[in-house]
């Protein structure tokens, strides 16, 4: 009676006792499908990035990826040779596309009106960072840990998109337009204030109290930066409206990037 019991109970739980007293899965299930190394590879760095943004580099195992990924920590070791080689690659792929670096740059070479140019990498910085809070949340955690690759992924990345700022500003300048000051440290100062907005808003909690169009924001800051290095007969005057412009108004487009 005890054994046609448990022959009952093992069936109804899809399983069936061996001779040994060994139970075997008899149930049907769907085999799931093997990923491509490529998407493997993905799915690994979308659940680092995940674990990452939320507890930091030191805050994140690779056992705890691997087991977030539903595969073995030696699967994680096989795309990524060492825990620092997949948090750069999580980091490597939050930085800009070559492509809006390259428009940047066309862009700075152009006659267009700083105050279109600033504005739309305002405009920029904002979404970008308001679309992918996570690589926010990263660069301040690598930071905050002191981790070595945090100043890796400026040497590679951010440097390069300040100096071609200040490169700008540096030409702005010898035409007269701009006040002689530090140019890397004019560039740094304006994506630092469009930055900090950005901070405050999302990640802590200003957003909660009060909101902004990322339009209005966007040439709210490029006026007060470019009114306070602008020489003096190159600074913006206000209209009657309370519109800003030089010697005509510029039309600019929400939905313009750079």
């Amino acid at each position: 009676m005890i054994n046609s019991n448990r022959k009952l109970y093992s069936h109804l739980l899809g399983l069936c006792i061996g001779p040994w007293g060994l139970t075997y899965n008899m149930s049907i299930t769907t085999p799931m499908p093997r990923l491509t190394s490529s998407d493997r590879k993905k799915q690994i760095l979308e659940v680092a990035t995940e674990l990452f943004g939320r507890h930091g580099f030191d805050g994140v195992t690779t056992r705890q990826i691997a087991d977030g990924a539903g595969i073995t920590e030696a699967m994680v070791f096989r795309h990524f040779a060492t825990k620092d080689d997949l948090y750069w690659e999580v980091l490597s792929c939050k930085s800009a596309p070559d492509e809006v670096k390259k428009r940047l740059e066309e862009r700075l070479q152009t006659d267009v009106e700083p105050l279109e140019i600033f504005t739309a990498i305002a405009r920029y910085v904002l979404n970008r960072n308001m679309q992918d809070p996570a690589k926010s949340r990263l660069l301040l955690f690598s930071a905050l840990e002191n981790h070595r690759l945090s100043q890796r992924f400026f040497k590679t990345y951010m440097s390069e998109w300040y100096e071609l700022l200040a490169s700008y500003i540096r030409r702005q300048m010898e035409e007269g337009k701009f006040r002689k000051v530090d140019p890397v440290l004019a560039a740094r100062g304006f994506v630092g204030m469009v930055f900090h907005h950005y901070l405050v808003q999302e990640l802590f909690g200003g957003g909660k109290y009060q909101s902004y169009d990322v339009e209005e924001v966007a040439q709210t800051m490029a006026e007060l930066w470019l009114n306070g290095i602008c020489e003096p007969e190159h600074e913006l005057q206000t209209t009657l409206s309370g519109s800003r412009s030089r010697k005509t108004p510029l039309a600019l487009s929400s939905s313009e990037e750079i």
